[in-house]
């Protein structure tokens, strides 16, 4: 199992639309890479590690699949339609990708 995860950095000013995101973004996702998605998971960042600080993500997303391989070849041909919803509602926010085996669940 992988985790495809997509933070969002926290910057000062930027605003990001989470209804947009929760309503048309990750159904999009949902439907054009099918039952190769094998779960998400959308968190958003209310606090740094120390009390009253930021959070240094605003929005963290993991998307879960069963092989490097079933990502791609999901993802593949629809990177281009995902990327460009990206301005739709990141407000300027270029995301930070990171794929990672999962080791415990």
């Amino acid at each position: 199992m992988i985790t495809l995860t997509v933070l969002y950095p926290n910057k000062a000013g930027a605003k990001f639309d989470m209804s947009y995101y929760l309503g048309k973004h990750i159904p999009m996702v949902k439907k054009l890479l099918g039952s190769a998605l094998k779960g998400v998971v959308v968190e958003q960042g209310i606090g740094g590690g120390e009390p009253g600080s930021q959070a240094v993500y605003s929005v963290v997303c993991h998307l879960r699949f069963d092989s490097v391989e079933a990502f791609q070849k999901a993802f593949g041909p629809h990177a281009a339609t995902v990327q460009a919803d990206v301005r739709n509602y990141s407000g300027g926010i270029e995301p930070v990708i990171q794929l990672s085996e999962v080791k415990l669940s």
